[in-house]
């Protein structure tokens, strides 16, 4: 799933604001002049760094043929190692990413390969999400291994829809696949372990509005093609002045995200009936999610990996269970004791753009400096290579940035040893409703029973002020923001720790256990995790969602009665924050988070074909008999400090 235009726009502008235009070490850049790389100069480097052959049309086991660009390294003679970057963009006149990548990897002796994926742009076929990984992609490797100028070694590279293909590919363990680095790749999972996400198409069974925004501007049921029968030479030719793609009218999707039903949200529009129309009638248990090209924990894993994700993108959680995965499979030994990860403070597909001053939202980092482009290419040194000292075995599995402390940190697992378990109780005089309200978090759990009750409107639903997400068309934008807006609201319950009498380290997967109750059969809740500083501001970690008739299982859904209290525990949140002395740890409750979620109208009934809503009255409830609480990944510590409690 990747981003709309814009986003790769995002992607190519923060190469430049790190002054990585080609990604280049100092070492390898020497004393050349930076200024220089416009564009234009970009597309000039190119030229003159790597012989150029496009629109390659390579055949699949089924006679579809996929347009491919070959970038080969002048003077270098075969066999060389092999970049591949698998792409349903129009990328057959590189730019942005995969121009700096293609320029680098061709100094570096790689023949770096973009491909169509089929039914995009120059390939042939039929698009279907994800680019048919386990049949396309096998053929594709195959294909490289075969050609004189390889090695028989492929190393597959991009970000977001260009990594996501790579995970049911690596279950193939196809022997020409030495080496992957799929970066803010969530949307190519759809199940592991505690996540049944279909490739963030929901979040604990709540749709995310993300993909349907992304989706209208990607998918496009009617597209032009070429006629089959034109040769190597007409095709590139004609790839310089038409890359056969649609312009669709803008949507003013601020407004049009409030469309209900919501399986109507394209065809209200005048499209035609696309992916979104087949995808927006499953449900997240449906067994159609394995027919695609998802990838699910029961698949296997067979190439060692080099992983990039970001605290504040759309799915780090899942990412992070499927890296633990990938170390545990078993099914290639070499693979699972080669998995590493980068965990970034950003947004997605932002790693380039990494550097000092670097600021998330609004709320600033310090120096982020990571040099993503030396481990990347050190990494494809050591497997297509063979260099070992390139990427050293000394490197840390798992090197992730501490928000808050604003440093990297190395560990050899997630989450790190010497994480300790800790738990903080809900706890009110039953008015937790907003800032002001009298919502606790303690150590010790409450003695009698109490509970919090707010109204769920959901024609006036919480709003959503950043966090993770992306590619939504400028609904929501991800990072770290002040939440005391959404916290003013009484339909927004609030629970907060005493300041902190010493910093603490939060990092791993933030796990929340709600005892519930509802007017309605059915509705979500919605938990938010927020670091307090000392002035008030409430910044944003992380947050996750679920749908109540899905608490026993994506494939168990079971209404609520009205007066029973239900016990929820949604997916877990993936963070690292060091929260410190003088700050609040403070979780929030409510039953939305409008627009990064679709609204659950309450009814108890099909929610994406339905247009009227009622309104709900749901509880948490919080005592001995029914403990609502938050337990935090603390690192290296034993009880949490408190400069003033009740404890």
């Amino acid at each position: 799933m990747r981003r709309l235009a814009e986003c790769s726009r995002l992607f190519a502008s923060a190469l430049l604001m790190a002054g990585l235009l080609l990604g280049l070490s100092p070492q390898a850049a020497g004393a050349q002049d930076l200024a220089k790389y416009t564009p234009e100069a970009l597309d000039s480097e190119l030229t003159r760094v790597a012989d150029s052959r496009t629109a390659v049309m390579v055949p699949m086991r089924d006679g579809v043929r996929l347009s491919t660009n070959i970038y080969t390294p002048k003077g270098k003679r075969g066999p060389l190692p092999v970049i591949l970057w698998k792409t349903p963009y129009s990328e057959h006149r590189l730019r942005g990413a995969s121009l700096r990548f293609a320029i680098e990897a061709a100094k570096r002796g790689f023949v770096f390969i973009v491909q169509n994926e089929r039914g995009r742009y120059f390939s042939e076929g039929t698009w279907e999400l994800l680019g048919f990984p386990q049949t396309d992609g096998y053929d594709t490797l195959s294909w490289i291994a075969s050609q004189g100028w390889s090695n028989g070694k492929v190393g597959t590279l991009g970000c977001s829809s260009s990594a996501e293909w790579q995970l049911a590919l690596a279950a193939q363990n196809h022997p020409a696949h030495a080496a992957m680095v799929p970066m803010a790749a969530g949307a190519g999972i759809g199940k592991v372990g505690r996540f049944q996400e279909q490739g963030n198409w929901y979040t604990g069974g709540v749709p995310r509005n993300l993909f349907f925004v992304w989706l209208y501007g990607v998918d496009n049921p009617l597209r032009a093609q070429l006629p089959a029968d034109i040769d190597e030479a007409a095709r590139a030719r004609v790839s310089l002045y038409n890359d056969l793609a649609a312009t669709k009218p803008k949507v003013e999707w601020a407004k049009h995200i409030r469309h209900l039903p919501v399986s109507a949200l394209h065809s209200s529009l005048g499209e035609p009936a696309g992916t979104f129309d087949s995808l927006i009638r499953r449900t997240p248990g449906d067994p159609a999610w394995r027919s695609g090209g998802l990838y699910h924990d029961d698949m296997g894993w067979g190439v060692p990996a080099l992983w990039f994700n970001s605290w504040y993108d759309v799915s780090v959680a899942p990412n992070l269970e499927l890296f633990n995965h990938a170390r545990a499979a078993g099914t290639d030994a070499e693979a699972s004791a080669n998995q590493y990860a980068v965990i970034a403070p950003g947004t997605h597909c932002a790693f380039l753009g990494l550097g000092p001053d670097l600021v998330v939202g609004e709320r600033k980092m310090g120096d982020a400096s990571f040099d993503v482009l030396g481990s990347v290419f050190g990494w494809f040194d050591r497997w297509l290579k063979g260099d070992a000292k390139a990427f050293p075995a000394s490197t840390p599995h798992v090197q992730y940035f501490l928000m808050g402390e604003n440093v990297w940190k190395g560990t050899e697992s997630w989450p790190p040893r010497g994480t300790q378990p800790t738990r903080l109780y809900f706890q009110s005089a039953g008015d937790a409703n907003s800032l002001y309200g009298n919502g606790r978090l303690v150590m010790s759990p409450p003695a009698s029973e109490s509970s919090d009750r707010f109204t769920y409107d959901p024609m006036n639903p919480v709003p959503t002020v950043g966090g993770g997400d992306c590619c939504n068309g400028g609904l929501v934008i991800p990072g770290a923001f002040d939440q005391r807006g959404v916290e003013a609201r009484r339909d927004v319950l609030v629970y907060s720790t005493e300041p902190l009498a010493e910093p603490v380290e939060v990092s791993g997967f933030v796990e929340t256990l709600l005892h519930v109750s509802s007017s309605a059969p059915d509705t979500d809740f919605a938990v938010k995790l927020v670091d307090v500083a000392p002035d008030g501001t409430a910044w944003i970690i992380g947050d996750t969602i679920l749908r109540a008739r899905y608490r026993n299982g994506m494939d168990k859904p079971e209404m609520m009665k009205a007066g029973e209290i239900y016990a929820l525990k949604p997916t877990p949140i993936a963070t690292s924050i060091r929260f410190g002395a003088g700050h609040r740890i403070r979780i929030e409750i409510s039953s939305s988070n409008f627009p990064k979620f679709v609204r659950n109208l309450n009814t108890g009934g099909p929610n994406e074909t339905e247009s009227k809503g009622v309104v709900a009255v749901n509880g948490i409830h919080h005592g001995a008999a029914s403990l609502s609480y938050v337990e935090l990944p603390v690192v290296g510590k034993g009880a949490l400090r408190f400069s003033a409690s009740a404890n």
